[in-house]
């Protein structure tokens, strides 16, 4: 039985979680910022489900979350890093408090839970770290640039986490979905900039109509895409990077042609750059 810590579990990606992992019999520290809408299976499954509060930008109740945790499981042997939301305007337009906010969740409470949650993991000899980000932690767009820079930021970090605890036994898989029929585009879990500039209305308005149409028409299938993600935590040697869904790949492909044909282009000029011998 494996002990699971996950954050933003009272909804989409993380709620689902929640219920694959006691229908196979796992531990779960299913924490969110209103843990009342996860009492169902504290009550059914009270040997193996917790529920504490926790938000992500509070570093106390971080720290109390993984101490319950702890004296109710004795370990933590998987966290996930799952919660977050979009913001949605482009460069000009987003202001400084609302870039603050969005690195706040996105980067620094994952930075939060981690650092909260490593000790232990080196303790043990063993863990395994999922962060989840996004295709647009590989290509950004016009609208969600601030958002796309969040999980570039968490991408790296996760990079240089890898590197650096593989030598306790911890893990570390980077998730990338695509576009999953959660509440991600229902407005659950976007933020539209209150600095709203006429020049980006006809980019914004069409952002907005488009999260509209495909809100429950994604081609990802949530309860596949989490099967996905705990199955990479059963693997020896588990990827670095897990992307999910074909529209993930489709974006991918185009960003790595993209970065082919400008590096190659511009090579004679990146090899000139060289001292004199």
């Amino acid at each position: 039985m494996k002990v699971w810590f996950i954050t933003g579990s009272s909804a989409g990606f993380g709620l689902e979680m929640v219920e694959q992992l006691i229908a196979r019999g796992d531990a779960v520290v299913a924490t969110a910022r209103r843990p009342e809408v996860l009492a169902e299976y504290v009550a059914a499954h009270p040997d193996r489900v917790i529920a504490p509060r926790l938000d992500v930008n509070l570093p106390e109740t971080v720290e109390a979350a993984v101490a319950e945790a702890l004296a109710k499981f004795g370990r933590i042997d998987v966290l996930v890093n799952n919660a977050g939301y979009g913001l949605v305007g482009t460069v000009e337009e987003v202001t400084d408090a609302e870039a603050r906010a969005q690195f706040d969740t996105n980067v620094f409470g994952a930075l939060n839970v981690t650092r909260a949650v490593l000790p232990t993991m080196r303790a043990q000899g063993a863990g395994h770290v999922l962060n989840v980000s996004s295709i647009a932690g590989l290509v950004a767009g016009a609208t969600f640039p601030l958002y796309s820079a969040s999980k570039h930021a968490l991408e790296a970090i996760s990079e240089g986490l890898a590197a650096s605890v593989a030598e306790f036994g911890i893990k570390v898989t980077i998730i990338e979905p695509g576009g999953f029929r959660t509440r991600f585009a229902d407005g659950q879990s976007i933020r539209l900039t209150g600095n709203r500039l006429s020049a980006y209305d006809e980019q914004l308005n069409g952002t907005i109509e488009w999260l509209n149409a495909i809100n429950g028409t994604q081609e990802g299938d949530p309860v596949k895409g989490v099967a996905a993600m705990i199955a990479v935590t059963d693997l020896e040697e588990p990827p670095l990077r897990l992307m999910l869904g074909k529209d993930a790949w489709d974006r991918y492909q185009g960003k790595r042609e993209m970065l082919e044909r400008d590096f190659e282009r511009m090579k004679d000029v990146t090899l000139s750059t060289a001292a004199d011998a």
